[in-house]
């Protein structure tokens, strides 16, 4: 690595001189050949498509990944609200209502201790956990999305890399990456993201002479502006978007062509938005990120302060129906080792309740999901107290968490991209989970 030999190249001109005492050359050259080893030991999985189930609010770790004991909230006596059951991992329990991923557990891998120290801000907390890390003042950081979008392009040239299924946000973006790592959104599954459809009295042969004048154009003002970033930002988006509104790209979202039977088992718009997400996977789309955040089934979504903790369970059976549909149709088509299925959320929630009978913000220790992806799969990692509110053991970060799912898609986590001439490494000295790669 550059950044390495440079590093001993400076401390060697430095000890030279005389401002270095050997012993400190040495324990940091020691520490170089360690960060060596472990670049050359990195494991490299075989994942080709990545399915991030987005809980926006803090989804509470202790009513669904990480039981405990029960709780009373009336009392204010901290604890679950629900009962736990056994799953298909020897030893693992998870909530009464996630019976159907119960079943198959064994195809998932359960973190439960991954951690940062933003509790009372979600967008803060959404963002260190969409980019890694905290909101700089100077950069703005790439999604873990767009820098898969970066470092793998999609599939096939007729779909883009990644696609968005929620509202769209900064967070979600590109940063200093640009345009062409960004994604397209849409917002619900009865029709395909806004724009791509040509309107009903442009047919291809007016829309490819539209095209042809419009590329005249805009590369002689490309030659005249070939410094600017956003001008070339631009005009890659707008071939993209040409690109994709061509039937192909909208074939993917026609769901009714799916059999009525495997449209009920995956639910309601978060089960439809899972069953795309299906859909361009197989189209070669290369991530895809689903929101569920339907604040009408309970009130608040999964930020369950006050009454929003009265109906979570109606969340919880849509995450159980959607999630599991998906596992196992993947799998049927033999598309589960080549996808990682992710389950994160913001922050998880306290097993204290507050005055309302709800629960506050925690993000000291809460859980997050994995399956499919080529992994070891069956496999819980981390340990929590009897409230799920300590770390016994194995604390994850954020950083290694983001460098577990990138190395599951080949992708080294200590590679350097760049905020103009700054160097920026994948992950903040993120290390994966090595217990999840065989």
């Amino acid at each position: 690595m550059n950044w390495i030999s440079s590093r001993r190249k400076f401390i060697s001109s430095v000890s030279s001189a005389g401002l270095l005492g050997s012993s400190l050359l040495n324990k940091t050259l020691a520490s170089d050949e360690k960060s060596d080893t472990e670049i050359k030991n990195l494991p490299k999985g075989k994942a080709e498509h990545c399915i991030l189930l987005w809980l926006g609010g803090g989804a509470s770790q202790i009513d669904t990944w990480d039981p405990k004991k029960m709780g009373d909230a009336k009392a204010k006596k901290p604890g679950s609200y629900y009962p736990s059951i056994e799953t298909a991992i020897p030893g693992t329990q998870i909530c009464e209502h996630l019976p159907s991923c119960a079943k198959i557990l064994d195809r998932f891998n359960i973190i439960r201790t991954v951690n940062h120290d933003i509790i009372d801000e979600h967008a803060a907390a959404t963002n260190i956990m969409h980019t890694g890390r905290a909101i700089s003042g100077r950069v703005t950081y790439p999604s873990i999305g767009s820098i898969i979008t970066h470092q793998k392009g999609a599939l096939n040239e007729s779909v883009p890399a990644y696609v968005l299924i929620g509202y769209p946000n900064v967070t979600r973006g590109p940063g200093f990456l640009g345009a062409k790592s960004g994604y397209i959104y849409l917002t619900d599954t009865k029709k395909g993201p806004a724009g791509f459809t040509l309107p009903n009295d442009v047919n291809l042969a007016r829309q490819s002479r539209r095209t042809s004048l419009l590329n005249k154009l805009g590369n002689n003002y490309l030659k005249d502006n070939s410094q600017s970033t956003v001008i070339q930002d631009y005009n890659s988006a707008i071939t993209d978007a040409l690109r994709l509104s061509g039937p192909e790209f909208g074939k993917i979202f026609q769901l009714d062509q799916e059999p009525d039977k495997l449209r009920n088992q995956y639910g309601g718009e978060f089960g439809q938005r899972c069953l795309l997400a299906r859909r361009l996977v197989e189209s070669g789309v290369r991530f895809i990120e689903v929101s569920h955040n339907l604040n009408f089934v309970n009130g608040t979504g999964w930020d369950t302060h006050n009454d929003g903790q009265l109906n979570q369970h109606l969340l919880i059976q849509e995450l159980d129906s959607a999630l599991s549909s998906l596992v196992m149709d993947l799998e049927k088509r033999k598309l589960l080792d080549k996808t990682l299925v992710v389950v994160a959320s913001e922050f998880g929630r306290p097993a204290v309740f507050d005055s309302g009978g709800g629960r506050g913000h925690y993000a000291k220790t809460f859980s997050v999901v994995m399956a499919g992806g080529g992994l070891k799969n069956g496999i819980t990692i981390g340990e929590t107290d009897e409230l799920a509110q300590k770390i016994v053991s194995t604390p994850v970060s954020v950083p290694d968490w983001h460098a577990t799912m990138h190395c599951a898609m080949g992708i080294d986590p200590h590679e350097e991209l760049y905020a103009g001439d700054r160097p920026v490494p994948i992950t903040d000295n993120g290390t994966p989970i090595m217990q999840l790669f065989g």
